[in-house]
């Protein structure tokens, strides 16, 4: 879950085992096929985002990586 964005762009990213601090420009937003999800790696953890999460953390430089899965997509749950 991302708490806050910094004016330097540094995220706040809760995970399992508490706030990471990460700048945005070496965040990588990719899709979890299992849940059809958003989600950024912080320290081996998965963190899942909303479309809103994801659209902010873009804007502050952050690598969109996701993959949109069809139906026909190998792991699509559609």
């Amino acid at each position: 879950m991302l708490e806050r964005i910094d004016k330097d762009n540094t995220c706040h990213i809760k995970t399992a085992n508490g706030t990471k601090l990460r700048p945005a420009r070496e965040l990588v937003i990719i899709t979890d096929p299992d849940k059809a999800m958003s989600a950024v790696e912080v320290n081996g953890d998965l963190v899942h985002l909303t479309e809103a999460e994801v659209d902010a953390l873009t804007v502050a430089g952050a690598t969109d990586k996701r993959k949109h899965l069809k139906a026909t997509d190998s792991g699509s749950v559609i």
